[in-house]
């Protein structure tokens, strides 16, 4: 398999870090339902979130990721 290009890595993890503020809200609510499944399937690649339990979560790599953006998500 071929790795996308850098340009088409880059703009997809930017758009990721803009998705994650209302993604983090919405799992804070537990309303998962409202989170695109697509986006969901995105951050589970990239190991920003895992399913843990019937349950999304972020990762270790997803709360670093928050502290880079200034997000403080519950735990």
């Amino acid at each position: 398999m071929v790795a996308p290009p850098l340009d088409a890595r880059r703009a997809r993890e930017q758009r990721l870090r803009a998705a994650l503020p209302s993604t983090i809200e919405f799992l804070q609510r537990r309303r998962a339902d409202l989170i695109d499944p697509g986006v969901i399937d995105d951050f589970v690649a990239i190991h920003w979130m895992e399913w843990h339990g019937g349950t999304l979560r972020l990762t270790v790599t997803g709360r670093n990721i928050c502290a880079q953006i200034g997000l403080r998500p519950a735990r």
